[in-house]
């Protein structure tokens, strides 16, 4: 197992146990959306704002995922889906973990929708895809929501921590959740993940308070960091909101101390 602590380590802060992702595997899902189209220069805006690591598919990486900025934890996505899917909950396996290792990633990441029609499958490669990582030391992201014909409100705190969960008990070393709402509903399903938990940051907010009040509340709760993507590179200035979740994440600083920073 030294060999996936020492990959978790290039993607977790060793010293606050905390993480700061930024997720831009969306190019699969919507195209290339803004923020995404120079995925060099967002790349180096990420990195040199302090983030611990990106999640980004495979093909970004052949073609040469970066070239200058400050070093960053890879995290190579493993399932996928587009917007213009029948069933764009269905993810389906596009990259092996094996393959993953080959481009140097310092970890894997898949999608799992409970609720959707084709759960059973995304649980099954899930499984398939913790065994490997187990194998080869390689750390597991998964991205647990609920989303189907049976969940009225994918935020409700009894979905985020049944769908916590189920990707602790597959093999998930993290896991990422939406965020419920409160510190408090939070908690609950911090408490009931054996493994760290980190929050997604969903669409495009409209306010800056919105972002930092929602991660504030979140580390409270017990959070292990964030996996924000639209959030951060579709930001005004990418790099300071990128430094600002770093602030908050891994120097407790105030809400009001990242604000000021973001409009100094």
């Amino acid at each position: 197992m030294i060999g996936k602590q020492i990959r978790l380590e290039r993607i977790v802060n060793r010293n606050t146990a905390r993480t700061v992702i930024i997720p831009m595997d969306h190019g699969v899902t919507m195209g290339p959306i803004p923020g995404l189209e120079n995925m060099t220069q967002t790349i180096d805006n990420v990195s040199s704002g302090g983030a611990n690591g990106i999640i980004i598919h495979k093909g970004l990486v052949r073609a040469g995922h970066r070239q200058s900025g400050q070093d960053i934890g890879l995290i190579i996505h493993l399932t996928g889906s587009t917007s213009l899917c029948p069933d764009p909950n269905a993810k389906v396996p596009v990259c092996t973990v094996f393959e993953a290792i080959k481009l140097g990633a310092d970890a894997v990441s898949v999608h799992v929708n409970l609720g959707a029609d084709s759960e059973g499958d995304m649980l099954e490669h899930m499984g398939q895809v913790a065994e490997e990582c187990l194998e080869w030391g390689m750390p597991l992201v998964a991205m647990m929501y609920a989303r189907g014909e049976k969940v009225d409100n994918e935020y409700d705190v009894k979905y985020v921590k049944h769908a916590a969960r189920v990707g602790a008990e597959l093999g998930a070393d993290i896991v990422k959740v939406n965020y419920t709402g409160s510190t408090e509903t939070f908690r609950e399903v911090v408490s009931g993940c054996p493994v760290p938990v980190v929050i997604a940051g969903g669409e495009k907010m409209d306010t800056d308070e919105h972002v930092l009040a929602m991660v504030k509340d979140s580390l409270d709760a017990g959070s292990a960091g964030v996996s924000i993507g639209r959030n951060a590179f579709q930001h005004d200035n990418p790099l300071k909101a990128v430094r600002a979740l770093t602030m908050l994440v891994h120097e407790d600083a105030t809400i009001d101390d990242a604000l000021k920073f973001l409009r100094g």
